[in-house]
């Protein structure tokens, strides 16, 4: 059966204090391997892949990415299932008129949706939108079982892990499946029908930019329950971990085919078993191996010390990011975060040690936090700069949707489902907070303002005057377009803006180099 895979276009904010980027769409390239191996006809429509340099004003914010009528003029006529994804609820917006117009333009073409969005909000997006059917969770089986019952058109009522409309209309939520045991199993993403090099030429990675990027999974999941985490409703709190050797054999592919040298790991918590590292970073030794690859999303501390550290760094880590969240023991209570300091320090002390770039990741307004926990955070954020990590990143809370946090808020009568609350992520790293836009009712927004700088001045004041020779670096990077820490992201991104503003939009045709298959 010949189905159509989108990657839509995303929202950006051109004035965001930020460094974070859109990048490959993982879970869609798995998604496009398990249905290649059960012998459909895959074609794929990416919407940032083609037009990288598109940004079209939305208000006071930019679209990025092909038009919703550039992507239905790629679909093949003939397509007799569309697959669309939503990995960010702040996209909504874009996502829904998509599919809206997907439905005019083909009205007896099965519509079927997925990701950690659809998971969240499942009854919300069928309400507002004409899909079909929901993949909800963990994809790959659950995809399998519906595109294969769609083509034989076999009874897809019984499928686990699905949401679809009954025959009176109501919306009907299946029992979620298990999860995927042996990740080892799937079938490495089908990086085949995308256009790596359109992402890595634009930086539209995820982390550092070390040169040509392609993303990697080594784990599944996450055993911890954060309050504001998407994960435990995505992917439950089970945790599995592939092979390091298959993890290797993939890289070395992206290597061969792609001349990848990066490799941002985006796993929700990759350094979990010290026994699994050790393995992985030592077979990278075994092969002798040169790439670089790093964690770009917050990781735990508990196994990092000075021997994990330097081995880290003989594999090619270059960079990995802690998210203590707060310096406040009491937030991190409520948070569910099962954190110290002693053990944060132990990890930062060698990873800074070895020589790695080390970030910190910050959650200010948290709707307990009070004076006394801002204070503990600004004193924690001084005290990592006077240790000698790298970066330093301080959002805004905002509450995502169906997490434990969100639930209760909803409690308090203080969420409402539309639009401008499921877009709260992208104003985040704003300049000035609103208060519109805060949870927290201890403090006005001007006041949350200041306190979000004087997190960032502790930190910076301290790792800069302690160590000038960074000044120098930052703006020799700059100069040659190099990137070496998340400020120096944040800093070649804005620059990147600025030119694409000016810019004629370029859409592109690629024909993508075929991938090393695991089938």
């Amino acid at each position: 059966m010949k189905v159509t895979l989108i990657h839509p276009p995303v929202y950006i904010n051109k004035n965001g204090l930020t460094a974070l980027r859109p990048s490959l769409p993982l879970g869609l390239a798995y998604i496009a391997a398990v249905l290649r191996n059960d012998k459909h006809d895959i074609h794929v429509v990416d919407a940032l892949g083609a037009a990288p340099e598109q940004m079209i004003p939305d208000g006071d914010i930019w679209r990025l990415g092909l038009t919703p009528e550039e992507i239905i003029a790629r679909i093949p006529a003939d397509t007799k299932a569309i697959g669309v994804t939503s990995m960010w609820s702040y996209s909504w917006p874009i996502v829904r008129e998509l599919l809206q117009k997907l439905r005019a333009a083909f009205p007896k073409v099965a519509i079927v949706c997925g990701g950690e969005h659809f998971t969240a909000v499942p009854e919300l997006s069928m309400q507002q939108a004409p899909i079909d059917f929901l993949v909800l969770g963990e994809g790959e089986e659950t995809a399998v079982a519906l595109f294969r019952a769609l083509e034989l058109g076999l009874d897809h009522t019984v499928i686990p892990g699905i949401a679809f409309r009954d025959a009176e209309g109501k919306i009907q939520n299946n029992p979620r499946r298990d999860r995927i045991q042996n990740v080892d199993e799937i079938p490495w993403p089908a990086w085949e029908y995308f256009d790596v090099e359109a992402y890595s030429s634009n930086r539209l990675v995820s982390g550092i930019y070390y040169g040509k990027t392609v993303p990697i999974l080594a784990t599944r999941g996450c055993p911890y329950q954060c309050t504001y985490c998407s994960s435990p409703n995505m992917w439950t709190t089970r945790w599995y971990a592939r092979e390091p050797k298959d993890v290797l054999d993939e890289i070395e592919s992206y290597v061969k085919t792609y001349g990848a040298s990066n490799f941002p790991f985006q796993d929700l918590t990759a350094i979990l078993k010290r026994d699994w590292v050790v393995e992985f970073c030592s077979e990278v030794e075994r092969r002798g191996l040169k790439f670089t690859w790093q964690l770009p999303a917050g990781t735990r501390s508990e196994i990092i010390d000075e021997e994990v550290a330097r081995l880290l760094v003989r594999s090619g880590c270059k960079s990995l990011n802690f998210a203590p969240e707060s310096g406040s023991e009491r937030t991190r209570k409520h948070m569910k975060k099962m954190l110290t300091d002693e053990k944060l320090f132990r990890a930062v002390r060698a990873s800074v040690k070895a020589g790695l770039n080390v970030g910190a990741f910050f959650v200010l307004a948290y709707p307990t936090d009070e004076k006394e926990d801002m204070e503990a955070t600004v004193r924690l954020a001084a005290k990592l700069g006077e240790a000698g990590i790298d970066d330093v990143s301080a959002g805004f809370f905002f509450p995502l949707p169906n997490t434990e946090i969100t639930r209760q808020l909803e409690k308090e009568g203080k969420i409402v489902y539309d639009d401008a609350f499921l877009k709260l992520p992208i104003y985040v790293h704003n300049t000035f907070l609103s208060e519109d836009r805060k949870y927290n009712d201890h403090f006005t927004a001007k006041e949350l303002t200041r306190w979000k700088y004087r997190v960032v001045r502790a930190f910076y004041f301290r790792s800069l005057l302690l160590r000038p020779s960074r000044w120098f670096r930052i703006a020799w990077n700059f100069v040659r377009g190099k990137e070496t820490t998340k400020f120096e992201s944040f800093l070649q991104e804005t620059l990147r803006k600025l030119r694409l503003r000016k810019k004629k939009p370029v859409v592109r045709v690629a024909a993508p180099a075929a991938a090393a298959v695991k089938s």
